[in-house]
């Protein structure tokens, strides 16, 4: 799909979608509990739906009802063998439920698409290999399986690849018979990721005892409420702020959890530092158009803001320099070349760097052609791009957002944006 954004300022309301990471979580929660929940997930996405089918895949029974899904959990006695777990473009999902599978003595081979079989997997299969679990991974066939019971014991794993990893290890360990640690070694990046595993567990009454180097993980089932909410999303609440501080009156989000530990809600102090005025109040927040200044930018705990922090600075006159992000050449695309290409496209100074991007401000881009390199993220890049841009903005490969936004085009109509789509030949 292609689709054209015309000149013009954002401005109005809108609410927040579910936040996918969230959604993950509490699915595989739920899955492995005792009971059946309800979870309420108003709007869901292409990769929500990749850890539902998974996860009915290992045997439980996931259905949508309005506005959301019942969740009748696995039999962990009775998981099927072989199954097959079809992921799609989602890391989440597959990082999330082989380390589970593996707990639960699956047989179990997982479907790739897109670069998933590409991205970083070493750290967590050796670990899950020492632990009793066989795993090959072919890459050609986009096809990686699993066999063997994890055992309870001793793991570590790095803090500065993927939080995923930790957070699979999570939800595996309490499953196992014994008593497990598990180390993480180096810095933590993306952090709080890790903190909204913990708080999901916690709902469902595991609560991994947090030690110097991790945590020590004791067998616990999963007992949870009978129905729980998959809280807004910042990540998808962020491009709609950064349009707000570019032009018009404001546009404010809501349903927004402000002490949520999504750490895209640091969306709002980096704008700030940026000039734009931010106003939270209970569950909305709004972007205030403001004098915007150039700024530095540490995305280590941030990278899905990257690229529409990018599209923002590259309207803001002045040099703004995004370090920490090496992470983002591992992603749906290489995310540190295709944002710059795509803001290039639209008349942006952008230079990649080892482990970020230079953008070299302007006041007023002009516009153009530009594709969203099958990346969510790129395509609402350049859709923020738009609201600093003198002429229309046609996006090739659009429908891309559909892996985390279904709804964004419309969305962005209902700020007022005139928006034109039609499908690519």
């Amino acid at each position: 799909m292609t689709v054209t954004i015309q000149p013009g300022c954002a401005e109005g309301t809108l609410a927040a979608v579910p936040s996918k990471s969230a959604a993950h979580r509490l699915l595989i929660c739920a899955a492995l509990g005792q009971r059946p929940v309800q979870v309420v997930c108003p709007q869901t996405s292409q990769d929500i739906e990749a850890t539902v089918r998974c996860l009915n895949a290992l045997g439980a029974h996931i259905r949508p009802r309005a506005g959301g899904y019942d969740v009748t959990p696995l039999d962990r006695g009775d998981v099927p063998a072989p199954c097959h777990l079809d992921c799609g473009e989602s890391g989440s999902t597959l990082r999330f439920l082989l380390p589970v599978a593996g707990a639960l003595g699956a047989q179990a081979t997982f479907h790739l698409a897109g670069r998933l079989a590409q991205r970083p997997m070493g750290p967590l299969t050796e670990q899950l290999e020492a632990g009793g679990c066989e795993i090959h991974l072919r890459p050609r066939d986009n096809v990686l399986t699993i066999q063997g019971q994890l055992r309870p014991g001793e793991y570590t794993l790095p803090g500065d690849v993927s939080s995923q990893f930790i957070s699979g290890m999570l939800f595996a360990l309490p499953l196992l018979a014994g008593k497990s640690t598990l180390a993480v070694t180096g810095p933590r990046e993306s952090a709080s990721y890790i903190d909204l595993t913990l708080r999901a567990l916690a709902r469902f009454g595991v609560v991994p005892r947090e030690r110097e180097t991790g945590w020590t993980v004791s067998p616990h089932p999963y007992r949870g409420p009978a129905l729980v909410q998959v809280e807004g999303d910042w990540s998808n609440a962020a491009p709609w702020l950064c349009l707000g501080a570019l032009g018009g009156e404001s546009v404010t989000v809501t349903g927004l959890d402000l002490a949520s530990p999504q750490g895209d809600k640091a969306v709002c102090a980096v704008l700030a530092r940026m000039g734009a005025r931010m106003r939270a109040t209970g569950d909305r927040v709004t972007a205030f158009r403001g004098p915007l200044r150039p700024t530095e930018i540490d995305a280590r705990d941030i990278p899905d803001l990257v690229p529409v922090l990018a599209a923002a600075a590259a309207a803001v006159p002045g040099t703004t320099t995004i370090t920490g992000a090496a992470r983002l050449r591992l992603k749906e695309s290489d995310r540190l070349e295709t944002t710059a290409r795509a803001l290039r496209a639209l008349g942006g100074d952008v230079t990649v760097t080892e482990d970020g991007l230079v953008i070299q401000g302007r006041p007023r881009l002009p516009g153009g052609r530009t594709d969203a390199a099958g990346d969510h993220r790129i395509a609402m890049a350049a859709a923020v791009a738009s609201g600093a841009c003198e002429g229309p903005v046609t996006i090739t490969g659009a429908q891309a957002v559909e892996k985390s936004y279904p709804t964004f085009w419309r969305d962005l109509r209902a700020l007022g944006k005139k928006v034109e789509d039609f499908l690519e030949p």
